[in-house]
Parts: C-alpha cells; sequence; structure tokens
C-alpha cells in the first residue's frame, strides 16, 4: 500500500508527442509491460543514467545513441531488466532498435532502448519484438496513463504528473512519468522517468535544466541505499512551443519551477509507494558548514536501517537518530552540545541529550503519523538540504525475498 494519495492526474498532451502500450507477456501473460514513445522530427532530447559499473545493455545503447543521432523513440520493457547479461544481452537490446527503426522508418540509433525487472536474466526476445507492432499501432498523444503504468515493476501505483505554465503569453505543458519502489538511492536518477514539454529548448539548456531539477528531486530521495543498473531519466523537448531561453531570464524561471514541480511530484511518489513503505519522511538538516555535509547528515540518517524499522514501529526512538548523525561523513569534530532534533515541530534534543520539554507521548503522537518529517540543526553553519525516505516493514523484506518467484 502506497503511503497518502497516489493517482495520476489529467495529463496535458504534449504536442508532437505519442505513446503506446502493450502486453507482450515478457514476464507474465496479459501485463501492460512494453511501452513505445514517439517523438517528432527536430526534438530535443537529454538524459540522465545510472553511475552503477554494472549498467544494464539498454543504459549502455541509450548513451550511444542519444550521442549519435536526435531520437524518434524510446522504447522501454518491464519484466526483464537486460542487466548482467553480456554480450547477448546487448545484441538484443541492438535487436530491440533494430526491429523498431524498422516498423517506424528511422535508423536505429535513432531509438533509445529502457528495460527494467529482474537482473541476470535474457529478455525473451520472441515476445518483445512480436509486441512491437502493437506498441506502435496503439501510439496515441492521450497515451500517458497507460504508458505509466506500463513501465511498473514492483510499484504499487503508476505514477505519473503534469503542470504549465505561460511563456511569451503562450501556454507551455509539460507531462511525466515514473517508475520505482525498491533500489532506489540518490546517484543519478535513481529509476526510470521519462518527462516532456512542448516548449522549444537549446539542447545544452535542456541538459542543464534537467540536471538542476533532478538533484532537486530524483537525487534527493532514497528507500534503500541501493542504486539499480538501469536507472535512467529523460527530458525530451518536441519544440513545437514558444522558445525558453536564458536570454528572458523570467521566462526561464517560470518553466524551471514548473519542470521543477513535476520531477518533485514523480519523486515523491516513488518514496510513497515505497516497497513496503507505511510513512514518508522528509528529513532535513540545516545549520551546516556545507551543502555537502547537510546532505551526508540527512542521507546517514535516511539510509540507517535502525532509524527506519523505528519508524515503521512509530518508535520515538531518538538516540538512533543521534547515533547516525554522529556517524556522518565530517562529523568526526560535531559539537554535541550545539545539535537540536526535532520531529515535526516537536523539540526532541537539545545541548546532548534529550530536552528538558519532551515527553514520549509528544514524540509517539508524531510516529503514529504517516507524514511526518526529522529535522537535524548542527549549529555548524548556514547550508541546508532536505532528502525524502520512508520506513522499512516486514513486507519490504517479503516483497524482495520473492521477488523473483
Amino acid at each position: 500500500m502506497a503511503v497518502g494519495e497516489i493517482s495520476l492526474p489529467e495529463f496535458h498532451e504534449i504536442s508532437g508527442l505519442r505513446l503506446g502500450t502493450t502486453s507482450a507477456g515478457i514476464k507474465k501473460p496479459g501485463r501492460k509491460d512494453l511501452v513505445v514513445i514517439e517523438l517528432p522530427e527536430g526534438a530535443s532530447c537529454a538524459g540522465v543514467f545510472t553511475l552503477n559499473s554494472f549498467c544494464a545493455a539498454p543504459v549502455q545503447l541509450a548513451k550511444e545513441h542519444l550521442q549519435a543521432d536526435p531520437p524518434r523513440y524510446l522504447v522501454i520493457n518491464t519484466g526483464n531488466a537486460n542487466a548482467g547479461t553480456g554480450k547477448i544481452g546487448l545484441e538484443n537490446a541492438k535487436l530491440t532498435c533494430v526491429e523498431l527503426a524498422a516498423l517506424t522508418g528511422v535508423k536505429a540509433s535513432q531509438v533509445l532502448p529502457f528495460s527494467t525487472g529482474v537482473i541476470g536474466e535474457q529478455l525473451p526476445m520472441s515476445r518483445l519484438l512480436e509486441g512491437l507492432p502493437a506498441a506502435v499501432s496503439a501510439l496515441t498523444a492521450a497515451g500517458w496513463a497507460e504508458a505509466a503504468a506500463g513501465i511498473m515493476t514492483t510499484d504499487t501505483r503508476p505514477k505519473g504528473a503534469t503542470a504549465s505554465c505561460h511563456i511569451q503569453g503562450q501556454e507551455v505543458r509539460i507531462s511525466g512519468i515514473a517508475k520505482g519502489a525498491g533500489m532506489i538511492k540518490p546517484n543519478m536518477a535513481t529509476m526510470l522517468g521519462f518527462v516532456a514539454t512542448d516548449a522549444s529548448l537549446d539542447q545544452q539548456l535542456l541538459k542543464q535544466l534537467l540536471k538542476e531539477t533532478c538533484d532537486q528531486s530524483f537525487n534527493r530521495i532514497t528507500i534503500d541505499g541501493d542504486t539499480s543498473t538501469n536507472d535512467s531519466c529523460l527530458l525530451l523537448a518536441t519544440n513545437h512551443g514558444p522558445e525558453v531561453s536564458e536570454a528572458a531570464p523570467e521566462d526561464l524561471a517560470a518553466f524551471r519551477q514548473a519542470l521543477l514541480s513535476v520531477m518533485q511530484e514523480l519523486a515523491w511518489m516513488i518514496v510513497r509507494d515505497g516497497e513496503g513503505a507505511t510513512k514518508f519522511v522528509r528529513v532535513e538538516v540545516a545549520e551546516a558548514a556545507s551543502q555537502q555535509e547537510a546532505l551526508d547528515v540527512a542521507y546517514t540518517v535516511a539510509h540507517s536501517p535502525l532509524v527506519k524499522t523505528a519508524l515503521y514501529a512509530s518508535d520515538a526512538n531518538w538516540g538512533r537518530i543521534l547515533a547516525a548523525v554522529g556517524r556522518a561523513p565530517g562529523m568526526e569534530n560535531l559539537k554535541v552540545e550545539g545539535v537540536t532534533v526535532y520531529l515535526d515541530d516537536v523539540l526532541l534534543v537539545e545541548e546532548g541529550g534529550r530536552a528538558a520539554s519532551y515527553t514520549e507521548e509528544q514524540g509517539s503522537a508524531v510516529m503514529q503519523q504517516s507524514q511526518l518529517a526529522l529535522r537535524i540543526h548542527l549549529g555548524r553553519g548556514e547550508a541546508r538540504e532536505d532528502v525524502w525516505t520512508c520506513d522499512f516493514s516486514h513486507d519490504y523484506v517479503t516483497i524482495n525475498a520473492d521477488y523473483r518467484t
């Protein structure tokens, strides 16, 4: 069960972009598991990818193709990650691109492949290739909701977000979908995500905006501290709308804010739908000496199994939080008497120990909530960062113990 409300919006259609989804039976018969996204000629595309050294075959090929030609098609399969599959896996990714290119009349290098699912198994190529014509036939500008469902793995809900802003008096639209529920740790973009706009953007600015917004969204979430082999996030611009450029700072700021709202909404949905999650938690670190210090402390707390299991138990075990703060990188000379810790607005810790005003009843009341904040003030400077995470439940172990069965 997801934490809080996760529902798909009424997606803004993006001029020039179409999505098609079908069931190819890649892992389970009858399940939507194959998605094709079509871009118009003249579209722009920027991507960020996993930093895992064992990156999947489709990631290797997508990065190569992205450097070679402007993409016209994306193809995404779920049920099989095509990772840890050696030369055969790479050849299968290439064959997928060749076959889709033949169906659509483009070059194979204009197709970007993406896969998600079980690692270490070869793709069932006959079923995947047989599904491509149906996915192409299903292409429609209104295909966002079906595509969101078609890229899910252990997700319990499809994830999508949409926004708009006005540039030069015209409406600019942004829509996106993502998948992710486990193997989520910041090291790029931490999932599969596809976000598109009808704005016209210079390629360099597109890359810049993707990096900036990823750093403030997908690179600020963690579920279990594991970085996948397949993480990829694409920002697509059909260039059918008004131009967004640095020459018009107000327009650029409006577009950046709308894009960030979509990116953050998708990122938060991933955390809310974390495998077995029952709580959505913001870890705020303030008064840090630097941004990196704030992030190091926030992630150490957010990754701690002891903190996460206490959250699941609704146990205000503040000692676990302090222990995580104290072992974070760079905290060797931390003046503990300067640290304060809050649960939402309830003061837990001050001057090196439990706050005099704190009661277990106060802490327990906050911990019973499905959404809460751990607020840590280090007393070392003015930098601040937020990270979003969830708890660890029995279901997380069950889901991952049974993943291949």
